[in-house]
């Protein structure tokens, strides 16, 4: 399956669906905001021609576990995913471009997994729905039905980390908390019950990656960042957030900037590492061993 740039620009995409059914990719619509169940109302209300919604705590979160074990969006099992991705239509052979409306923080969610499970041809519209629109290109409403997909899960290359994993790559790595700075160093909690970050994590939130319009840097102002970090392209890097979904984000910037196509993600993330009272938690800023 061929490898795509990780991001299509809105004129790119439109120039794609202009040529015909045999060009068109499938899109996903994965419009989501934390603490809000409105996405698919605002699906109906308008999208991209032909996009079918997907929905990040059905379609891309796996059922969330009594004791908090896993996070608030839990990795989904290999089953459900294949299923579920089928039934939005995808297909092993037909291109995918997701978007949302949220400075493409879902749609990374979405991205990451489908590499994850092996399908690599999947790109994130730059901008999301907020720049499809600035440009003026067409909108439709309503529901939109699609046949289903015939999606197979096969090996990919991305890995999942567990919380021992996570405390490795802090120790002998990069492990970056992508939530914004505040929440790393443990100020205005407002999500998690408990606040502080990893030990030896490193602070890189993923709204500072994109800007006021929801597009990413241009390339060169993203790998400044990444670099200010210590994202290298050399030394092993994992992410990680609240629940997997700004992690998500910044392994999508991280292949932007041509700084690593293969980003580990600490799914669980921050809301399953505190489910162990053994685990250590840090406050304020720290520097890692290998800085």
């Amino acid at each position: 399956m061929p490898e795509r740039p990780a991001l299509i620009s809105p004129r790119e995409l439109y120039e794609l669906m202009r040529r015909g059914a045999g060009d068109t990719p499938l899109l996903l619509d994965v419009r989501w905001a934390l603490g809000a169940d409105d996405g698919y109302d605002a699906y109906l209300q308008g999208h991209l021609p032909g996009a079918v919604f997907v929905d990040l705590e059905r379609d891309l979160s796996g059922e969330l576990a009594e004791d908090g074990t896993g996070g608030r969006h839990p990795m989904p099992t290999v089953d459900d995913f294949e299923i579920d991705m089928a039934e939005c239509g995808v297909d092993n052979d037909r291109p995918v471009v997701c978007y949302d409306d949220s400075g493409s923080l879902a749609a990374a969610r979405c991205w990451w997994l489908l590499r994850h499970f092996g399908k690599y041809d999947v790109q994130v519209l730059d901008g999301g729905l907020q720049q499809w629109r600035a440009q003026r290109l067409p909108i439709e409403s309503g529901l939109r039905l699609t046949e289903e997909g015939d999606f197979s899960v096969r090996r990919g290359h991305s890995q999942v980390l567990q919380a021992e994993q996570a405390t490795m790559f802090a120790e002998q790595g990069l492990l970056l908390d992508c939530r914004p700075a505040d929440r790393f160093r443990g100020e205005n909690e407002i999500i998690d019950p408990i606040a502080g970050h990893i030990p030896g994590a490193v602070s890189m939130p993923a709204r500072t990656l994109t800007d006021e319009f929801g597009r990413f840097l241009p390339t060169e102002e993203l790998r400044a960042k990444l670099m200010a970090v210590g994202v290298d392209g050399e030394r092993p890097v994992a992410t990680y957030c609240g629940s997997g979904v700004q992690a998500s984000h910044v392994a999508l910037a991280i292949s932007v900037a041509g700084l690593g196509e293969v980003v580990p993600i600490y799914i669980g993330s921050w809301s399953d590492w505190i489910t162990d009272p053994s685990r250590p938690i840090a406050i304020g800023y720290s520097v890692p061993p290998n800085a």
